[in-house]
């Protein structure tokens, strides 16, 4: 088999750790998973933590296994990606010695005591939340000192992935973005919102732009590998930022990100904050380009727990062609999506279909009432977004795992009446935008494949079924909001 050239890639998510070889031309040749291993902190009602030697075991391992099943792929550079919010804590003697997830909330009985919110929000682009990573500090310095007291660096994810193969320690803007400390207008870490914090800036390493070179692999990684010692390690970024890379969308365009999340994200070469703070102001890996983004929450993640529950030991191809043969979706499911700004209140869910139950209600109405939900959060979030920044273009970009599901995809096109268009590796997104990444860097001919697919949306759909769903929403989320039986009609849901 001819010698082709690629990159190696380090992929952290929510859930689990992914290792990739790519071809300069984006094909991913091999790709190895395993779960992360969390834990949990009794200190705090709502924390996750990982052991970064715990997981570095398990990266190194994983990468050897991709790389054996791809021999035929000579490794021209490594780079990493992450779960955005998620950082790993170094002390004196450059030990990791904790990592905070992105799903780590130890921070959140502290979120009321920032008074000067208008002020964080302009900088940060974001309000102060457990999600961020200063809240995570925050909360180590008030209940456990003495681990705020280790701390001489702090990192992402990713940057913590590049540091161990290049010895070189630095912070990449799309995720310094995620850490309340990062002046997302000016591009720079901020002494003041250092300050609204009490965290000293000694403790934020260099930045340093996606695509720059930090140098090559280190002797003894290069070993460990069995890599060649002029491979070269090239700065990542956010897992959403990189899987935005690889659709090419532009200034201008709307992106949804179909993950463990789901961001909907508008381009901009202006920086700017929503006045009313319905989205997010992020740093894009292109310089001078931010993202302004509304994300509903857990999305992808609970349609994963309905396959496990539904069809634990079936495809997912069959769970679509069962989807694919109903008429109706004979009940309305709400599942934890966010229609608020109120992220960490306490929330109930569930089904509800008519009763008694019917003869024809399958497992394949349930986890089809689940996708209708997120396609009808993406709207939810999508038309927020349209009013903090006007969209007129008559498509979307698509990308990630979750639009595998054409379900899914045709839900999403008919309720927000645009064309969707996914680019071939959409559902190795953020692997395939390291690519294009180091392509750029590199210098490297070899595009990416361009080849689209657009699904259309129908001429119109019906807005009652969306209301339906907003009402049962409504009615789980808050008291207040009961629902009144005799404002809702018993109707299906009809697949499009």
């Amino acid at each position: 088999m001819a010698i082709k050239e690629g990159y190696l890639v380090f992929d952290i998510g929510t859930g689990n750790a992914r290792v990739a070889i790519v071809e300069t031309t984006g094909e991913v040749v091999s790709i190895e998973r395993e779960d992360i291993q969390y834990e949990i902190e009794p200190l705090y009602p709502d924390s996750r933590y990982f052991s970064p030697e715990l997981l570095w075991k398990q990266l190194i391992q994983l990468a050897k296994k991709a790389m054996a099943k791809a021999q035929h792929i000579s490794i021209k550079a490594i780079t990493s990606t992450s779960q955005r919010q998620g950082i790993v804590l170094q002390d004196q003697d450059g030990h990791s010695f904790i990592g905070l997830p992105n799903i780590d909330n130890r921070g959140r009985e502290w979120e009321k005591e920032f008074s000067n919110q208008p002020f964080i929000y302009e900088r940060a682009g974001r309000l102060p939340s457990a999600l961020f990573s200063a809240l995570k500090l925050v909360a180590l310095q008030k209940r456990q000192p003495q681990l705020w007291d280790k701390i001489k660096y702090f990192t992402s994810i990713s940057e913590w992935v590049a540091y161990k193969l290049s010895d070189v320690l630095v912070y990449e803007p799309s995720q310094a973005t995620e850490t309340l400390l990062y002046d997302v207008q000016k591009q720079e870490w901020s002494e003041e919102l250092c300050e609204q914090f009490g965290i000293s800036v000694d403790l934020l390493p260099k930045l340093k732009s996606s695509g720059s070179i930090l140098g090559e692999i280190t002797p003894n990684m290069a070993q460990m590998l069995g890599l060649d010692e002029k491979v070269l390690i090239v700065v990542g970024g956010g897992d959403t930022q990189l899987a935005i890379a690889s659709t090419f969308a532009e200034k201008g365009d709307v992106i949804i990100v179909s993950g463990t999340t789901t961001p909907i994200c508008h381009i901009t070469d202006e920086y700017s904050v929503d006045s009313k703070r319905r989205a997010w102001t992020n740093a894009h890996t292109n310089k001078n380009q931010w993202l302004l983004e509304t994300n509903p929450g857990i999305t992808g993640l609970n349609y994963q727990k309905l396959k496990n529950i539904f069809y634990p030991n079936e495809s997912y191809q069959l769970m679509e062609e069962e989807m694919s043969k109903l008429t109706t979706i004979d009940c309305v499911s709400t599942l934890g999506m966010y229609l608020t700004d109120e992220k960490n209140a306490t929330k109930k869910g569930g089904f509800i279909f008519n009763t008694p139950l019917e003869e024809n209600l399958t497992r394949a109405h349930f986890v089809a009432s689940a996708l209708w939900e997120i396609a009808c959060t993406v709207k939810w979030h999508y038309d927020k977004l349209c009013e903090v920044i006007p969209y007129d273009l008559p498509y979307v970009w698509a990308c990630g795992g979750g639009f595998q599901s054409e379900t899914l995809t045709k839900f999403v096109a008919n309720l927000l009446q645009k064309e969707v268009r996914i680019h071939q590796g959409f559902n190795q997104a953020s692997v395939v935008g390291s690519a294009v990444i180091c392509n750029k860097t590199l210098g490297v001919n070899s595009a990416v494949s361009g080849d689209i697919k657009a699904i259309t949306n129908e001429a119109s759909y019906d807005e009652w079924k969306y209301e339906e769903w907003k009402q049962a929403q409504q009615f789980f989320f808050k008291d207040q909001y009961s629902l009144n039986p005799n404002k809702i009609e018993k109707r299906d849901i009809y697949v499009r």
